[in-house]
């Protein structure tokens, strides 16, 4: 099976430009494509895990990635799938961001010997000036076919900025200079950048000719990717010190009976035949497969070590043992005492169980909390600093959700 067939086979591709074209290149090793990632937070998290992973297929057929980091665009915001503009970030924040993504990029994609390459498009964006921008590109750009792309018909009811405008236009710019500087001839996005991916296929035929080899391919389901990821807690983030080995494990061992066997053939490297064997699970087969994808893309992101001690950490407290060691846990401070005593609900938030006292009172009340395995339903109940101290103290929300606390 080829590259392409298997990327087809595994539900990644949608929407194509020049398929037959794409497909000569990528099976052949002779495309350099980019991925987009902007820098908003210091780490990356589960909805980018797609794009990694697709990366790492592509490079290791021969191709050449490059993760395009938007210290420039990060500087303005996509507007796409946003309902609100996004916080600005200072050129500082973008830097750090910029060096925690290819820390972690490193563990899917190979930068070494100019196998791939990482660019920041702060290097053209920031210098370039608005006159530049007038002459260089906006001649190549119809206003009107702008207003019927997806992503900025979403924010025209609630106030689209000039400044996220420019975002499309600056994107589009991105693919130009790749093109024009690193000989990149294909993109990939989310369907939610199809607009923006078109406009800059579309500025190098202007600039270079309709001779100028560029072409651009979506994620299949990468929407769904962005939702991947999102919890009551926060972000499924890729840095352990966000998001620990054993909270990422479970996240994918919770996924939906409905998602578990489409996440598998996405983001595995398990090998297809084995993949649609497991077409055939269902019921308790199907726990065994959310086992299975919890385990692999754990030891992607954290090693092969910290996966089996996520995994076995899980199974024990599944069946009921009495094996926590790896478990997450959670200092209690000095301010969650009020009389020597901490409050199980401020235990619920100082843990990031559950985002607000409300919350936490809300679940004592149904009867969703144990502590050490006895159900609590007294939301006024507390416990001293020595009774938190002597030895284990395990608090379960729900039937999957354990901390352990400290003090």
């Amino acid at each position: 099976m080829t590259i392409f067939d298997e990327l087809k086979a595994r539900g990644l591709l949608a929407q194509l430009t020049d398929e037959e074209e794409i497909k000569e290149l990528i099976n052949n090793g002779k495309a350099t494509f980019y991925i987009g990632f902007d820098p908003t937070a210091d780490s990356l998290h589960v909805g980018h895990f797609m794009a990694l992973c697709l990366m790492k297929r592509l490079q290791m057929a021969g191709n050449k990635p490059i993760a395009l980091i938007g210290g420039g665009t990060g500087m303005i915001g996509d507007p796409s799938g946003k309902s609100d503009m996004r916080k600005m970030l200072t050129k500082e924040d973008i830097e750090h961001n910029c060096a925690c993504f290819k820390k972690q990029m490193s563990k899917f994609i190979d930068f070494s010997e100019g196998k791939a390459l990482m660019v920041n498009n702060a290097d053209w964006i920031l210098d370039m000036n608005y006159i530049d921008v007038l002459r260089e590109v906006g001649p190549h750009f119809s206003v009107n076919n702008m207003l019927r792309a997806e992503c900025y018909k979403q924010r025209m009811e609630k106030g689209l900025s000039f400044l996220e405008f420019n975002y499309m236009i600056l994107q589009s710019y991105d693919f130009y200079k790749l093109f024009q500087d690193y000989g990149c001839n294909m993109q990939f996005g989310g369907d939610d950048q199809w607009s923006n991916m078109l406009g800059g296929t579309e500025l190098i035929r202007r600039k270079l000719g309709k001779d100028a080899y560029a072409m651009t391919i979506t994620l299949l389901l990468n929407s769904e990717g962005k939702k991947m990821g999102k919890t009551e807690k926060g972000a499924v983030w890729l840095d352990p010190e966000k998001t620990s080995p054993y909270e990422f494990y479970q996240y994918w061992r919770n996924v939906g009976d409905a998602d578990v066997l489409k996440c598998i053939r996405m983001l595995t490297f398990l090998p297809l035949e084995q993949i649609d064997e497991m077409d055939k699970w269902e019921g308790a087969e199907l726990n065994k497969a959310k086992e299975i994808l919890a385990y692999e893309l754990t030891k992607l992101v954290h090693g092969e070590e910290e996966a089996k001690k996520a995994e076995d950490a899980s199974k024990a407290l599944f069946a009921g043992g009495e094996d926590s060691a790896n478990i997450p846990a959670t200092k209690v401070e000095d301010e969650d005492f009020r009389d020597g005593k901490a409050d199980l609900i401020a235990l619920l938030v100082r843990g990031k169980m559950v985002t607000t006292r409300s919350d936490g009172r809300r679940a004592i009340e149904q009867g969703g909390v144990t502590v050490n395995d006895e159900k609590v339903t007294d939301v006024k109940k507390a416990y001293t600093k020595e009774e938190i101290g002597a030895g284990e103290f395990i608090v379960r929300k729900g039937k999957k959700n354990y901390m352990k606390f400290t003090v």
